[in-house]
């Protein structure tokens, strides 16, 4: 306890201005990691951090800066980063060469397992999902993401063999729906609208 009180001393209202110090949720987005990432850096001592008197985490901008290794500025011209969660070694590789010849940072995940995983390390801008996976299925992992990370957090593609998924798809949150075999154009196209938006 002792530790904890010697954190909280420094004052959020001290000499930086009050949008120098955001949350534990804007310091995540931040960054672009889960929230629970945020708390495992946090508690290992990796990124500092200052308490409220209620005991609510603060994070100053300047030490996120330096955490980052870069600056705001910087980070803003990133690339899209896209994670794509497919059992099918071919299609993510089709799926890898197609987004970073549009000039995005693209991430893979073979089972549902691996993509949840994935979002607890870093999120993307966007999600490509599979339906049909073994084990835990792509509707069940987006189930996942809602419940973790928020419905609007991160645009989701879902898609398909099965024509019927899409009302599941649709239902479980997706903010579109693609059949396959794909049609590379208006994959790309999804993809580009979908983080334009979120931009």
């Amino acid at each position: 306890m002792a530790g904890g009180e010697e954190r909280s001393r420094p004052a959020v209202e001290g000499s930086a201005a009050p949008s120098d110090w955001l949350t534990l949720g804007q310091a995540a987005k931040y960054l672009g990691v889960a929230q629970s990432t945020i708390r495992k850096w946090s508690d290992g001592g990796r990124l500092p951090a200052f308490y409220t008197p209620g005991g609510h985490r603060r994070f100053r901008r300047g030490d996120l800066d330096r955490f980052l290794g870069s600056s705001r500025g910087a980070g803003a011209s990133a690339a899209a980063r896209v994670l794509i969660v497919d059992d099918d070694d071919g299609l993510r590789a089709f799926l890898r060469t197609a987004l970073e010849g549009d000039g995005c940072v693209v991430r893979e995940a073979a089972s549902a397992e691996e993509g949840l995983a994935a979002l607890d390390e870093e999120l993307p801008d966007l999600i490509l999902l599979d339906v049909e996976m073994p084990q835990m299925n792509g509707i069940e992992m987006l189930q996942r993401v809602r419940e973790r990370h928020g419905v609007e957090t991160i645009p989701v593609v879902m898609f398909s063999g099965k024509v019927e998924a899409e009302e599941a798809a649709e239902k479980a949150g997706a903010q579109a729906f693609i059949g396959k075999p794909f049609d590379p154009a208006e994959l790309l196209a999804s993809t580009r609208q979908l983080l334009r938006a979120k931009s």
